[in-house]
């Protein structure tokens, strides 16, 4: 990993589902979309960046102390479309309806690892199927595609994840896994 190293905090997603958002994104024809690979597709509470090596120990302690302060919780998918603004997208995402448990942990990971005052915004749950090509305009008129039947992902872990850049994509691996055993029950404090 070097002198420093590039990490996430995600939670790692069943190969079932994976497959399912890899056949959605594939309903979006455009060569200015760049498909994220079935292998890199997560569900981010917070993105690190470049820290040096030798922190992480101490973000994998911090992982492991907040995760035993919280308990599996469910989202639910709303819809799979262009984001995070819809006029103006970067990227196609499968986005999660809102959740308190979510948002929490997301945030609780945020304080705990940010060396800068957290913005003030809730964060969406989702996870990014494919991005926009800079060098290529975006297309217009795209489409939101919903689920015909409830689509659920169970939260049970969250992950440290490794990320080395490359082209055409980051190369993405676990570095370690942090099952949630905590009493932090559905976004309120038991």
């Amino acid at each position: 990993m070097g002198q420093t190293t590039r990490l996430f905090i995600a939670a790692p997603l069943p190969d079932e589902l994976k497959a399912y958002f890899v056949e959605q994104a594939g309903r979006y024809k455009s060569d200015a979309l760049r498909q994220v690979p079935t292998e890199n597709l997560h569900l981010t509470l917070y993105f690190i960046g470049n820290v040096p090596a030798s922190q992480l120990p101490a973000i994998q302690d911090v992982t492991a102390h907040l995760t035993r302060q919280f308990t599996p919780f469910t989202l639910q998918l709303e819809a799979i479309e262009p984001g995070p603004k819809p006029r103006s997208p970067r990227l196609i995402w499968a986005r999660f309806r809102s959740h308190d448990a979510f948002a929490q942990l997301s945030g609780s990971l945020t304080q705990a690892l940010s060396t800068e005052p957290p913005l003030h915004r809730e964060p969406k749950p989702h996870v990014t199927l494919a991005r926009f090509r800079k060098d290529r305009p975006v297309p217009h008129s795209l489409q939101s595609f919903y689920p015909d039947t409830p689509l659920a992902l169970q939260v049970n872990e969250i992950a440290v994840w490794h990320s080395e850049l490359g082209s055409p994509h980051p190369h993405y691996s676990i570095l370690q896994r942090y099952p949630l055993t905590g009493n932090h029950a559905e976004g309120k404090t038991v």
